[in-house]
C-alpha cells in the first residue's frame, strides 16, 4: 500500500511537470517550485496520519520515513562503513576477499601480517614441521564406498554443499555444476530435487530430504519408481539422506512462496506459489533400524552407489543408538555428513539458527570417537559441512575427524555473493539466491563457472601447501595433534620457558 501511494505521488508530480512544460508554463519561480514540493509533502503527511499500520508514521508524519529509509540500508552501512576486516558476521571481510580473489584467479596474498589476535582462546593454528614436505598428490582424493557398495566414488576433499534450485537461481546452479565438472569435484543438489540446471556434466550427490522432492508420490511419500529413475543416472554418483541441517536442526526446509515458481514446483512435485515447508522428520522410517534399512534400500535401487546420511548432532545418545544398530544389523552407510550448528541457509527461524544444535568442531570429535568406539570408523567416511572457506578450515576439519569437506557459502562467494543477507527475500542483488529473472540474468553462467573452478583449484593448492608445511603428504595423515589453540599455547610454553618470560606472556 505504501509503495502504491508513493508511486502515485511521484507519478502525479512527474505528470504535473510534463504538463507545465507542454503548455510552456515551465518558467515558474522558485517560490512556485517550493509550493509544489510542500504540496507533495502535505499529501504524504495526510497519508501518514490516516494509515494504521505504522505508529511511527502516525506520530511523526513525513520525517518518520527517514527511519525506514535508514533501516533499509543499514546492512550496507554496516558492511561498507562500520565493520573492520575481521569483525563481519557470519564471514568477515578478509575471508570474503580471500574467496573473491581465488575465484578471480588473482593475487591472494595478504600484506603486513595477521590482523587477528592469535592469543585469544578461540584462536586455532597449525603446528608446522621444520621438516616440511612437498606432497606429490596435487589433488588429494578420498574413495567413498564400503563393503556393500558396488560403485565406489573418488571424491575431492573439497566439494559443493547442499543448495537447492529454488534457494539458488537456475543460473547459479548451472554455474556451480559446470565449475564442478571442470574441477572434478562433486555438487550436492540440496533437497530440492535434480533440475535441468544441475545436469551440466558435473558429478552430483542427490540429497533426499523429508519432502522427498523429485521422488515423492502425490501424498508426499517416498516413491521407489521415481527414485530409481533418477538415482541410476550416470551423473548421480552418491545419495545423501538429509536427517537434519545445521542451520535449522529439527526444522524442515523452507522455500518461500515468492521463490516457488511454476518451474520449481514442477521439479519438486508441489503447487506453485505456496511456501513449502518440509516435514521435520522422515515418513519412510522412524527409528535407527529403519533408517539403516532405508540406506540399504536406496543403495539397491540406485544400482549399488554410495549412500549415506547428513545430520546435525543434537542428542548424542541417538547417534550412539545408530552406531549400535549398524553393528547389530551389519548395514553400513558409506558416509555420514556432519553439519555444524553454524551452518547457513536461505531461510530459518532465528531461534533455530542461534540456539539449536552442536557446533561442527565438537560434533566431529564426538562422531569420530563414537565410530572408533564401536569399531566401525574404517567402514564409514565422515564429511564435514560448515563454514569451510579457507584451506586451513578444510585442514582443521580433517584433522578433527573428517575425511573430506563440503561448503556452500564459499562457493556462493565465488559466484559473486556479497553477503547482502537477503537470501530469504528473493531480492539477492548478485542474482545468486533469487528467482527473479531480472536479477538472475545478471549472473553470467560462462564467467561464474570459471570462478567456481578457480576458487576450488586455488583453495586445493593452498591446502596442499599447508599439508606440506605440517610435514604430511596426504590429508589422511592429519590428526588433532597438528592443531593448537590459543589457550593451549601458554600451557605448552610452561614446559620450556623461564618463569619470567611465562609471567610476561600471562600478563
Amino acid at each position: 500500500m505504501r509503495k502504491l501511494f508513493f508511486g502515485s505521488i511521484i507519478l502525479l508530480g512527474l505528470l504535473t511537470i510534463f504538463l507545465m512544460w507542454y503548455y510552456e508554463l515551465t518558467r515558474f519561480t522558485i517560490g512556485q517550485a517550493i509550493l509544489f514540493l510542500l504540496g507533495v509533502l502535505v499529501l504524504i503527511g495526510i497519508y501518514d496520519v490516516i494509515q494504521k499500520d505504522h505508529a511511527i508514521l502516525r506520530n511523526y508524519p513525513v520525517v518518520g520515513h527517514f527511519r525506514y529509509l535508514l533501516e533499509s540500508i543499514s546492512p550496507e552501512i554496516q558492511q561498507y562503513f562500520i565493520e573492520d576486516n575481521t569483525s563481519g558476521k557470519p564471514f568477515d571481510r578478509n575471508t570474503r576477499a580471500l574467496a573473491y580473489r581465488r575465484a578471480k584467479n588473482v593475487n591472494d596474498t595478504h600484506p603486513f601480517g595477521t590482523q587477528i589476535d592469535i592469543y585469544e582462546s578461540d584462536y586455532m593454528g597449525l603446528r608446522h614441521s621444520i621438516y616440511a614436505k612437498v606432497p606429490k598428490d596435487k589433488d588429494p582424493r578420498v574413495i567413498i564406498g564400503g563393503k556393500d557398495c558396488k560403485k565406489p566414488y573418488s571424491a575431492s576433499v573439497y566439494n559443493i554443499s547442499a543448495m537447492s534450485f529454488g534457494s539458488l537461481s537456475g543460473n547459479a546452479i548451472a554455474a556451480l555444476n559446470k565449475g564442478a565438472k571442470k574441477g572434478n569435484f562433486y555438487h550436492n543438489t540440496g533437497e530440492g530435487a535434480i533440475s535441468s540446471y544441475h545436469q551440466n556434466g558435473g558429478d552430483l550427490v542427490w540429497q533426499i530430504g523429508t519432502g522427498y522432492f523429485g521422488c515423492r508420490d502425490e501424498n508426499g511419500n517416498f516413491d521407489e519408481v521415481k527414485f530409481r529413475e533418477k538415482a541410476t543416472m550416470d551423473q548421480v554418483k552418491m545419495i545423501e539422506i538429509k536427517l537434519s541441517q545445521g542451520a535449522k536442526p529439527g526444522h524442515g526446509g523452507v522455500l518461500p512462496g515468492v521463490k516457488n515458481t511454476p518451474e520449481i514446483a514442477a521439479i519438486r512435485g508441489v503447487k506453485p506459489g505456496e511456501t513449502i515447508i518440509s516435514p521435520p522428520s522422515h515418513s519412510a522410517f522412524g527409528n535407527e533400524e529403519e533408517l539403516l534399512d532405508f540406506v540399504a534400500k536406496l543403495r539397491e535401487l540406485s544400482g549399488g552407489k554410495p549412500v549415506g546420511f547428513k545430520l546435525c548432532i543434537g542428542k548424542t545418545e541417538e547417534f550412539n543408538a545408530i552406531c549400535e544398530a549398524i553393528v547389530n544389523k551389519q548395514i553400513y552407510p558409506d558416509f555420514i555428513t556432519i553439519d555444524g550448528a553454524e551452518g547457513g541457509t536461505g531461510a530459518a527461524p532465528l531461534e533455530f539458527s542461534d540456539s539449536v544444535g552442536i557446533p561442527l568442531e565438537p560434533a566431529l570429535i564426538f562422531v569420530r570417537s563414537s565410530l572408533r568406539k564401536y569399531e566401525i570408523r574404517d567402514q564409514i567416511k565422515i564429511i564435514a559441512s560448515g563454514k569451510a572457506i579457507s584451506a586451513f578450515s578444510i585442514l582443521k576439519n580433517i584433522a578433527l575427524g573428517a575425511d573430506l569437506c563440503n561448503a556452500a557459502r564459499g562457493f556462493m562467494f565465488s559466484l559473486g555473493c556479497i553477503q547482502a543477507l537477503r537470501c530469504n527475500s528473493n531480492d539477492c542483488p548478485a542474482g545468486v539466491a533469487t528467482q527473479k529473472r531480472g536479477l538472475a540474468k545478471g549472473l553470467v553462467v560462462s564467467q561464474k563457472s570459471e570462478r567456481v573452478y578457480n576458487y576450488h583449484k586455488n583453495t586445493i593448492h593452498a591446502l596442499v601447501e599447508l599439508l606440506g608445511a605440517s610435514g604430511h603428504e596426504h590429508t589422511s595423515e592429519l590428526s588433532a595433534a597438528d592443531l593448537v589453540r590459543g589457550d593451549e599455547m601458554i600451557a605448552m610454553a610452561d614446559k620450556y620457558l623461564p618463569d619470567s618470560v611465562l609471567k610476561h606472556l600471562e600478563d
